[in-house]
């Protein structure tokens, strides 16, 4: 499975992997008409501005036989005063299209985020994940993330919804 660092001609295939992962994955736990809504133009605008921004954060793709996006992650130093920005990464966003799951490409994608995270001198990292996306929490704890206890409550698309942090080191 090819894995390289994205470019901003990627911005377009970022964004359709993320829409259509997140129709898929969070259907059951935000309303659907929110979740239909979803633009992936809109979305590509936004991946396109983060992938030429100067403090653009890390995003790695890996792509399919004809050379386009079907999984990606997104991660960068810790953005919050709780942990250390020094030592910590936040893994910000891993998503592959529905079709590919269950492929292995999300294991190999994580992998590759957590090798490339401890390359770039962290030592530790954590992410967020909704507390009922229990197919996301499965993925994460049989690669050895685990819930540090912390929480936090977001609301999308009118839904009040809990965010579970988890956390690894980087060198288990």
């Amino acid at each position: 499975m090819p894995i390289r660092e994205a470019v901003p001609e990627d911005a377009a295939a970022i964004a359709s992997v993320h829409v259509s992962s997140w129709r898929a994955a969070y259907r059951d736990l935000l309303p659907h008409a929110w979740l239909d809504a979803l633009d992936p133009v809109e979305r590509s605008a936004v991946w396109r501005a983060r992938l030429t921004a100067a403090d653009r954060p890390t995003v790695l793709v890996s792509t399919g036989t004809d050379g386009r996006p079907v999984a990606f992650s997104c991660f960068r130093a810790w953005p919050g005063a709780d942990l250390d920005p020094g030592t910590t990464a936040e893994l910000a966003a891993l998503y592959a299209l529905p079709e590919a799951w269950g492929t292995g490409v999300g294991r190999a994608l994580l992998a590759a985020s957590v090798e490339a995270l401890a390359a770039a001198g962290f030592a530790e990292a954590a992410l967020w994940v909704l507390a009922g996306n229990a197919r996301g929490r499965r993925f994460y704890e049989a690669a050895g993330w685990r819930p540090d206890g912390e929480v936090a409550r977001e609301e999308t698309g009118g839904v009040m919804l809990d965010e579970l942090r988890y956390r690894r080191g980087l060198f288990d």
